[in-house]
């Protein structure tokens, strides 16, 4: 976790070297350990330093090569270092740093050098003979990239949104649509941000600027290759072990000590019980772990998951008290760093406590179990599979272990078994064998919006043979094309920017275990009955690291919510917070908000009746504080912005 920035005068204007160092000086706290800036005529580019792994700590960026032909700026750690020195026929060596790996595999390839790359990265990289600067982002949008674009005048972009607003030409104007979207919990649109003149490079996209525009496109999609077929149980945990082991170890590359995050839950637990594996193997320090507990409120608590894990040795645990947490602390403080209203609830939880600890114990690197819900997957749709193919025995022996496992069953069997078989969507279902039978081979994009729209209603189409059926559908199954929609949705890149923002003030890089292409690409193909079985979800994880977790965390049924919690934090600690925004002026909120009726959900949330209302509360404050720091909600870049200068 490092920080860019740049400027492209796209007018000829030569690029003033003043603007790029007060834009890296802005976001110090994401590279204390160095600073760069390069200008060359109408081009600039800046860097802030964050070492993290040993070939970092040899990294001096801006990066030239070629007498100056070829300059970047990055963020970035590749995990396939061996595979790149080889195909570049460089020997291996230490002192060669991913940002050079970078620069000399766009010098040999070109923009089709984003075909070799796996890791996580935000790069540009200024072709001085082409005049154009190239830009890309990672596959799952884990690093950050936020530009405006003026046609003819100005291109800039940088880590975090405040920086861009280091020229006084980029304007501050208010984008209501994304508030009306933040309001409804919306957050499909991978490009807009609450700046209607600021946008981001969505997840797997590279792009291209100079005098003649600007031209986007995507350089990698997720696809559905199918179903990996092994012959046993064995075989797929096997298989498991080995992509998941990678997927921990090549993020364990640190120079310094490497944490992970505690919850007790499967995906976390998983995550620390292979690593510290990894480490104990190759002589290195224990791993450190950081826990959030929650003492005074015994329904959020997980600790005795937690002391379960950490009994087994080779761990260097932290513990923060969550429930004593306050989630609106220094709110205005956060929202400077986070340039935008944020949908966590949590948020205090990292803020105030895991990742301040973290870098308290030197930690630089701290990985995660996010995402393990929606990589592994809970296998649901395995149910709705099996009543399309009428094996009712094997249906009711699910049932029968989910509501033996994790009760009630009911929700689960009327989302997934009662809800496809209704008159109605059987009509549809007709509807839609029709136009599965009119389609032709042409390739997966052509169908994408008909087969999403079969497959979100809870069907699977049926076969017809080789030559009336496309290769994508005669492939795919229901289970894989829902999870495969999940991944690819909007709120994935919009959880990892949240968390960007959440560890940057830290100097601290989040690795995300599950985030790993070769895993998601794994978990997408393998048979839905490996992610569900006899009750048990995410049962290929459960049965091929059964050996590293113990019992009672790898069978546990379920998981606790930190809803109880955080109801008593807000409550408790915020409450003067709260009554302030809420009884005084809303004005900044009344075109967006019924300011009447969020008082009454208010009232009836203090006095016990609303518990449910509690996250929707606090999403409504959050916007409301951030519209007064921000200076109002004129959207003529007149005073909205004034205190983003």
């Amino acid at each position: 976790m490092s920080g860019i920035v740049g400027i492209l005068n796209l007018d000829g204007r030569p690029a003033e070297h003043r603007d790029l160092q007060r834009m890296t000086d802005l976001i110090a706290y994401r590279g204390p350990d160095g600073s760069g800036v390069w200008t060359e005529g109408p081009a600039g580019l800046g860097h802030r330093m964050l070492w993290t792994t040993p070939e970092s700590m040899h990294e001096r960026l801006p990066l030239s090569i070629h007498d100056g032909a070829l300059e970047m700026t990055s963020d970035a750690r590749l995990d396939n270092r061996g595979e790149l020195f080889s195909a570049l026929n460089l020997p291996p060596s230490a002192e060669t740093t991913d940002s050079e790996l970078i620069l000399r595999s766009y010098a040999r390839w070109g923009e089709r050098c984003l075909e070799k790359f796996l890791g996580d990265f935000a790069f540009a990289i200024w072709d001085r003979p082409r005049r154009r600067l190239f830009c890309a982002r990672d596959h799952f949008g884990v690093k950050p990239f936020y530009y405006y674009h003026a046609p003819g005048r100005l291109f800039v972009f940088g880590s975090e949104i405040k920086t861009l607003f280091c020229l006084p030409e980029v304007p501050t104007r208010l984008n209501e649509a994304r508030i009306v979207d933040y309001l409804q919990s919306d957050f499909e649109d991978t490009e807009v941000t609450f700046y209607r003149d600021v946008m981001r490079l969505p997840p797997g996209h590279a792009m291209v600027v100079g005098a003649g525009g600007l031209s986007k496109w995507p350089y990698w999609r997720l696809e559905i290759r199918g179903d990996l077929r092994l012959r046993s149980d064995e075989e797929y945990n096997e298989a498991f072990r080995e992509v998941f082991g990678e997927a921990v170890r090549c993020r364990l590359r640190s120079a310094f000590p490497v944490g992970s995050e505690l919850s007790g839950g499967l995906d976390s637990s998983s995550v620390v019980c292979v690593a510290r594996q990894i480490l104990a193997q190759e002589g290195r320090a224990p791993l450190q772990t950081f826990s959030a507990v929650y003492d005074d409120v015994p329904e959020s608590d997980e600790r005795p998951y937690v002391e379960a894990v950490l009994a087994q040795g080779g761990l260097a645990p932290h513990f923060v008290r969550a429930d004593r947490l306050n989630p609106l602390n220094d709110i205005e403080r956060i929202l400077w760093h986070y340039d935008e209203p944020f949908m966590a609830p949590n948020l205090c939880l990292y803020w105030d406590g895991l990742h301040a600890v973290a870098k308290q114990q030197g930690v630089r690197i701290l990985l995660n179990g996010n995402e393990g819900d929606l990589v592994v997957s809970y296998g649901y749709d395995h149910l709705t599979e099996l009543v399309l193919r009428l094996k009712l025995i094997s249906l009711a022996k699910e049932l029968a272990g989910l509501h033996r496992n994790s009760p009630p069953a009911w929700p689960i069997f009327r989302k997934y078994v009662a809800r496809p078989l209704t008159p109605g969507a059987l009509l549809r279902l007709r509807r839609d064998i029709r136009a599965i039978m009119a389609l032709t081979r042409a390739g997966f994009r052509r169908y994408t919006s008909c087969i999403g729209a079969i497959f979100l209603r809870g069907y699977r189409p049926p076969r017809h043979g080789p030559d009336t059926e496309p290769d994508w559908v005669k492939s795919a199954r229901l289970s894989q094309v829902t999870q495969w929609r999940e991944i690819v949705s909007g709120f994935t890149p919009y959880v990892q920017e949240e968390f960007d923002r959440a560890s940057a003030p830290f100097s601290l890089e989040r690795r995300y275990v599950f985030l790993d292409r070769r895993l998601v690409d794994f978990c997408l193909s393998i048979p839905s009955g490996q992610k569900l079985r006899l009750g048990w979800t995410r049962f290929i994880m459960r049965n091929a690291l059964r050996e590293y977790l113990p019992p009672k965390v790898c069978w546990r049924p379920g998981k606790t919510s930190a809803r109880a919690s955080f109801n008593r934090g807000l409550l408790a600690f915020g409450r003067e917070v709260l009554d302030d925004v809420i009884f005084g002026d809303l004005a900044v909120i009344e075109n967006y908000v019924d300011c009447e009726a969020f008082r009454r959900s208010y009232r009836r949330y203090l006095a016990g009746e609303g518990g449910d209302d509690a996250c929707s509360i606090w999403s409504v404050v959050i916007l409301a504080i951030w519209l007064k720091s921000s200076g109002g909600t004129r959207l003529d870049g007149g005073r909205f912005g004034a205190g983003l200068r």
